[in-house]
């Protein structure tokens, strides 16, 4: 246990010095999608032949470490998530893709043994070969700040987090600053919640401060819901003590004695990644009773959601924490007045508290020498979709969505035409070209009629159908609304009926208007966020794309022939056989016809299943 301040110095001086001595490292990518791909048997297998070759293995680190060793660490994400499993190699900076446990003893012969590079594990494009980590294209424009540590310390280890100066920024509050110079510092770095709002976390928390209540909390929201965004989760497994630490800070800033987190339960590895830190941290004494012998003590306590998508919002998310039902309330008064259990609260989300340490430590200054002004700092996002290099990115903001898209992400695949990106969620709105030049920070997203929302961008080509992207969305939001107000339960519901409507070809052009009319009133008069925001996928995909609407409505088409029911699939008289081969295939008896004349399709009874299409030898059954 560490009992003061020169304990804890102690400890980081050794640590750190126990980490130099390991000249070489395997840092293996133990995120949820490596780890899905086998990234634990690959780590298994170097501790099995590095055991079996008689190298010096270094699992953990060693207060006094007599040789050097090898470190074998399981890492946070790297990020390139389409190339892993992923495997670096340091003090080289060698990034092997899509290892598998064959691969380790070529790489700890060739690389360990003898310091060469195993080129065909090496990542390439266009014939060259990118040996470094930082040489490739994904990562050369990025700044990575919450995600630092993330592929280059072993995420379970707390002796780790000390060796690279992990809760050196809680020595410093503790220690060196009152709560009004904490506030202060975060107030003048200008950081603002990552967790969509981009409300300025400073005032948030001076606003929890000067509540007399003398009971407070700290909640870190790591209800992670949008579809495909997975930037908190990736801080939670890999750098679970940075968490931890802002956490702690906020905590001595306004006063408050508990913390909870609150994750949902599909995610398992951070939660176990949280539970070993918070433990770990107990231990040290870095959680607990005057902690590092001063009078501040602080606990944490996790709570894992069910999955609802409106636990996001603050104040349904401190009902579920209280063992309520998962609901929004009214506000006034706001969580900072009365949050969890009726106290002022501190929530932000997870990215959020995994910037403070840095902005302590390094000051105001910096970290507003970092994006725009207005938007200081960096932003993780995670790009998914019809895009080359999909995975987890963070980058400064004011970072234009051409450089997101084509310089780390690689462009659109297969040599598509890029046609927009969903970003914000199921709550963002649509950008397209005319916005690729739009830098990505909160205001410039705003008055673009979009929102930065936690971090999903959702990349989409020139055969993506935007009104069943639209209705993708709509049908995501309406069943996660959780049904406490009218504008949301029901004008959801009444959108996403109009925009099935459109997609079987049963749309009217009156339609369009009606939906833009339920969307005002919906956005005014909804109680939470989600409502607030619901409609901005069609609302954005409208008024970008508005000739798709129509198209659907008036000829009863897709152009991108996504939609199912506005597809016609027929058979070519000239070019039928008669052989009759389709209608025994047909799944619901839709083709009829004689044996050597032509058939035909009831469009009626016909599921565009296209089994029709694949069987006819004769290339007679067409699709419009």
């Amino acid at each position: 246990m560490l009992l003061n301040r020169n304990d804890l110095i102690n400890a980081t001086n050794m640590y750190s010095s126990s980490l130099k001595k390991q000249k070489k490292k395997i840092l293996i990518c133990a995120g949820t999608g490596c780890v899905a791909g086998g990234a634990l048997e690959i780590y298994d297998e170097f501790i099995r032949l590095m055991d079996e070759k008689g190298i010096n293995c270094g699992i953990s680190l060693e207060k006094e470490p007599h040789d050097e060793s090898v470190g074998v660490k399981k890492s946070g994400c790297h990020g390139f998530c389409e190339m892993g499993p992923l495997v670096r190699i340091e003090p080289w900076g060698y990034l092997y893709i899509k290892v598998k446990p064959e691969d380790c003893e070529e790489i700890l012969e060739k690389t360990i043994l003898n310091n060469e590079c195993v080129e065909r594990l090496a990542y390439a494009k266009n014939g060259k070969i990118h040996k470094k980590q930082e040489e490739i294209p994904f990562y050369k424009k990025q700044t990575r700040l919450a995600l630092e540590h993330c592929g280059h310390i072993d995420a379970t280890s707390i002796e780790e987090y000390f060796a690279v100066g992990g809760y050196g920024a809680l020595e410093k509050v503790l220690f060196d600053m009152s709560s009004d110079d904490i506030i202060k510092q975060i107030e003048e770095s200008n950081l603002r919640g990552r967790g969509g709002g981009g409300f300025p976390a400073g005032r948030k928390w001076s606003q929890v401060k000067r509540q007399e209540e003398n009971t407070k909390y700290v909640v870190c929201n790591g209800d992670e819901g949008d579809p495909g965004a997975f930037m908190d989760r990736s801080i939670m497994e890999g750098d679970p003590h940075r968490v931890l630490e802002g956490m702690m800070i906020a905590a001595i800033a306004c006063g408050a004695q508990e913390g909870y987190i609150y994750v949902r339960a599909e995610y398992p590895l951070a939660v176990s990644r949280l539970k070993n830190a918070i433990a770990q941290a107990r231990n040290y004494g870095i959680l607990g009773e005057n902690i590092l012998g001063t009078s501040f003590s602080f606990d944490i306590k996790i709570n894992r959601g069910a999955g609802a998508f409106v636990c996001g919002e603050g104040s349904a998310l401190t009902a579920s924490i209280e063992g309520k039902r998962g609901m929004p309330r009214v506000k006034p008064p706001r969580t900072v007045e009365q949050g969890l259990f009726g106290k002022p609260t501190v929530l932000n989300n997870v990215e959020t508290f995994a910037n403070v340490p840095s902005i302590i430590t390094r000051g105001a200054e910096w970290y507003k020498s970092i994006g725009p002004e207005k938007s200081p700092g960096t932003k993780a996002f995670a790009i998914t979709g019809n895009i080359e290099n999909t995975g987890l990115i963070e980058v400064p903001m004011g970072t234009t969505l051409r450089e997101v898209i084509f310089d780390i992400g690689g462009g659109i695949r297969d040599g598509k035409e890029f046609k927009a990106v969903q970003i914000g969620g199921p709550s963002g709105g649509c950008l397209t070209k005319e916005h690729l030049d739009l830098p990505l920070d909160f205001d410039s997203l705003k008055k673009a009629g979009a929102m930065i929302g936690s971090g999903g961008l959702v990349v989409m080509d020139e055969d993506t159908c935007m009104v069943e992207v639209a209705r993708f969305f709509m049908n995501f939001t309406q069943n996660e609304s959780c049904g406490k107000c009218v504008p949301c339960r029901e004008g959801t519901k009444r959108m996403l009926e109009i925009l099935e409507n459109i997609v079987a070809g049963k749309g009217n052009i009156e339609d369009i208007d009606m939906l833009l009319e339920l969307a005002d009133t919906i956005s005014a008069t909804a109680l939470c966020g989600l409502g607030k925001t619901a409609a901005f996928p069609v609302v954005s995909t409208i008024k970008n794309f508005r000739s798709e609407y129509e198209t659907h409505i008036i000829d009863k088409k897709c152009p991108s022939k996504t939609c199912v029911k506005l597809k016609k699939i027929f058979i070519e008289k000239e070019l039928c056989r008669g052989c009759s081969k389709c209608s025994r295939i047909c799944p619901v008896g839709a083709i009829s016809g004689k044996i050597k004349e032509p058939f035909v399709i009831d469009q009626d009874k016909c599921i565009k299943c296209g089994a029709c299409i694949e069987s006819c030898a004769f290339k007679a059954i067409k699709e419009d």
